[in-house]
């Protein structure tokens, strides 16, 4: 192991003058993006490579190991609850893990930038190495890349992975003894160089490679194709950028050895007898490389690097590793190139591969910045969030991992679910709901206009509310608790409510402002005997506000009470009753399927109060998630939409996970207020969608056209899931089965 040691902090000296610090990036977007995003992304990465002057080295390493990803199978441990539901977590489990198979979850992909310096102690290189890790991970931030600098710890554990693919890594800076060193904790068993064309470490046989370039031209692709293979891979790009004064003396001196190639040729023509501008056709394919080149090192922004680049594989067995490489090999021949065996420099190209920012190759090749950059080390984004709460929704469409995400982790959890009769709209709501339940501790409420639900909540053990003028399950309207609102000042919040009820009872152009002051006044009032004494019978019902308008002296106070007969005394009364519900079931289904068109709206307006309250109630426990289908509905009447946009902007803070659901995007978009949901939304899943649709929020959403493929004519099931600034293509066939696809599935043919 080249060096003498790695500091906690991350340094790692190499030898008395050279020190190295490791960076670890996540992958981006690229093969997806729009064509002038991908431009601008390897213009950036080109830029990037430009910034690094000629004493600083740089290895950029992609490690791809097997069976080392414990953050997935720590996804799969999903415990049981001993809550009647532990059959399905089982399911659950087996399901996630039949899924993993289908992709390279099972496969660890990481990617390293290290970074090496000459300095004469410690205390100068520490100084460079922070401002270089500095300027990188702003290099990175700008091209939208998530890096995070590496300690000790983690530069020791890459080492010990890759050097002991069966074994796991212990250690602690605290167990070091002595003078004992980092390396007795990463070495493997043994070593041995002796064959010349692979070298066995452990139980394992490896063999390193060198890429070397023959085309003229290169794919931004093909770094991604040698990733995209299923094995133990690792390769290292060493670069080492070139003084630009001296990148410039080499051309001319390289032309001015063609200029006289040129005049030998010449003469020979002459005394030959031929045409003397008869010239080899390599030379004048050369001559003319040469002058372009020169004309970019001068007039265009680009530098020259010295490249090397080493390929490590290992497998158990010579054949399976023979097998590996052959597969490379097809990949690098397919772009006119070669993968050559490090015969007899087998240690060489383990030492270059480390990522320890150390290249022991002295195979190289000078390439211009754009040369380089078309290593883009970037391909697709995955969604793969390690967290407690992290809920399944699918595999990602291009690499086919699984994707698990945890919507608690965005700055703003609100979500919408889109999609066209029959793209699987319902069935992703569910799965969510149902992943909610056996997974976290939230309460789950649906707001439900067409029945559908009822259900799912049934084989959860929830409580289905009808709420219609022919059903006894009643909820009333003026319910409040001591936390509603902001806390502070529970009635003032509930006043907003109430006034954007009675604007819904009286139409046309709302409450005026005399109006609204009779109302303000009368709920101190009705209200009064509840906060003396806060239990369910001093609750005041609409009645009780009724009767207090009716007896205020102004002649708007008796307009109102006029007004709201109907909803009191009349034939749509089902508000004006005290709450006869359990709303403390963890899961709530509030189905208005058959509330009349006259009360749908106000209807959903109460549902959108019973469950701002029972947010409030949860503040501070945990997390409520509200699925809104048809959500267009509430966004096409004024004092509804209003008060959809107060729970978007305002729920986050409360623990509360909004999503509205529908088909009619359209409708959707043609709010006024869609403005402002789409700016408090971080969560969008996408399925198939309608021409017309797609165009609108194609340019609302910035979607590339490679990405708008999967939300036309596409499969159920399959679209485009946008969290935060990840936009991730996603399929999902969840095995029909399941005991949880039977309680999801909205099909009358398939339920049970």
């Amino acid at each position: 192991m080249p060096y003498i040691r790695l500091l906690k902090n991350g340094i790692c000296q190499l030898d008395e003058r050279h020190f190295s610090k490791t960076i670890s990036f996540q992958d981006i977007n690229y093969q997806l993006a729009l064509d002038e995003d991908r431009d601008l992304i390897f213009n950036q990465f080109a830029n990037f490579l430009n910034s690094f002057d000629p004493s600083v080295a740089i290895e950029f390493s992609y490690i791809n190991q097997i069976g080392r990803n414990e953050e997935v199978q720590a996804s799969m441990q999903i415990p049981d609850q001993h809550d009647g539901f532990d059959a399905l977590r089982l399911e659950f489990r087996e399901m996630l893990n039949s899924q993993i198979v289908k992709g390279n979850n099972g496969l660890k992909k990481a990617k390293y930038i290290s970074f090496t310096v000459e300095a004469d102690n410690l205390e100068q290189a520490s100084a460079m190495l922070e401002r270089l890790e500095i300027d990188i991970l702003s290099g990175f931030k700008n091209m939208g890349v998530r890096a995070e600098s590496l300690n000790g710890e983690e530069r020791l554990k890459i080492l010990h992975d890759m050097l002991n693919p069966d074994k796991s890594f212990t250690f602690s800076y605290k167990d070091l003894k002595g003078k004992e060193s980092t390396k007795t904790y990463i070495t493997p068993d043994m070593f041995n160089f002796t064959p010349n064309r692979y070298f066995k470490f452990g139980k394992f046989i490896g063999a390193t490679s060198h890429f070397q370039i023959l085309a003229s031209e290169l794919s931004d692709r093909m770094l991604s194709e040698f990733l995209d293979i299923d094995d133990n891979i690792s390769i290292s790009f060493h670069i080492q950028a070139i003084d630009q004064s001296e990148a410039i003396k080499m051309v001319k001196r390289k032309n001015t050895d063609l200029d006289k190639m040129r005049i030998e040729e010449n003469k020979k023509a002459v005394r030959s007898g031929y045409d003397m501008d008869i010239l080899p056709s390599d030379l004048v394919a050369y001559g003319e490389d040469v002058k372009s080149l020169l004309k970019d090192l001068q007039t265009r922004d680009e530098r020259m690097f010295v490249v090397s680049i080493v390929f490590f594989n290992f497998a158990k067995t010579v054949q399976k590793l023979e097998n590996t490489i052959a597969k490379i090999s097809s990949i690098a021949n397919k772009h006119n190139c070669k993968i050559k065996r490090l015969d007899h420099a087998q240690e060489q190209g383990l030492v270059s591969v480390l990522p320890l920012g150390l290249n022991q190759m002295e195979i190289n090749r000078s390439l211009t910045s754009s040369s380089t950059a078309v290593f883009i080390p970037f391909t697709t984004e995955e969604l793969f969030i390690n967290s407690e709460n992290s809920l399944y929704y699918g595999l990602n469409a291009l690499s086919h991992n699984l994707i698990m995400a945890d919507r608690k982790k965005l700055k703003n959890p609100n979500g919408l679910i889109l999609g066209t009769p029959g793209s699987g709209k319902s069935f992703s709501a569910k799965r969510e709901m149902a992943n909610a339940i056996l997974i976290t501790n939230d309460d789950v409420i649906i707001c439900d206009p067409e029945g559908e639900y009822g259900n799912l909540v049934k084989q959860f053990h929830g409580e289905v509310i009808k709420v219609s003028s022919k059903s006894k399950d009643y909820l009333n309207p003026l319910d409040i608790n001591m936390n509603y609102g902001d806390g502070d000042a529970p009635l003032k919040d509930k006043a907003n409510f109430i006034m954007s009820m009675l604007e819904l009872v009286v139409g046309g152009s709302g409450l005026t402002a005399e109006e609204k002051s009779v109302i303000d006044r009368c709920l101190p009032k009705i209200y009064e005997r509840y906060f003396e004494n806060p239990c369910a019978e001093n609750m005041p019902i609409l009645q009780d506000l009724y009767d207090m308008l009716k007896g205020q002296e102004e002649k708007v106070g008796k307009k109102l009470a006029t007004e709201m007969e109907i909803y009191v005394s009349g034939s749509l009364n089902v508000f004006n009753h005290r709450s006869n519900v359990d709303l403390n079931k963890k899961l709530l289904c509030f189905d208005i399927k058959e509330l009349g068109s006259q009360l749908k709206k106000i209807g959903m307006l109460v549902i959108q109060d019973q469950v701002w309250n029972k947010v409030s109630l949860n503040r501070g426990n945990k997390a409520t998630r509200y699925y809104i289908d048809e959500f267009h509905l509430l966004l096409k009447e004024e004092q509804t939409a209003s008060y959809s946009v107060e729970i978007w902007k305002r729920f986050r803070k409360w623990g509360g996970i909004p999503t509205g659901i529908t088909q009619n995007v359209k409708d959707l978009l043609m709010s006024k207020e869609i403005e402002n949901i789409f700016d408090n939304t971080d969560f969008v899943l996408m399925l198939n969608q309608a021409s017309g649709d797609r165009e609108i929020l194609a340019k609302k959403l910035k979607i590339s056209v490679p990405q708008l493929r999967y939300v036309t004519n596409s499969n159920e099931g399959e679209g485009l899931l946008f969290f935060g600034n990840t936009i991730v293509p996603f399929l999902d066939k969840f095995p029909k089965d399941t005991i949880l696809y039977q309680k999801m599935t909205t099909k009358p043919e398939e339920q049970g």
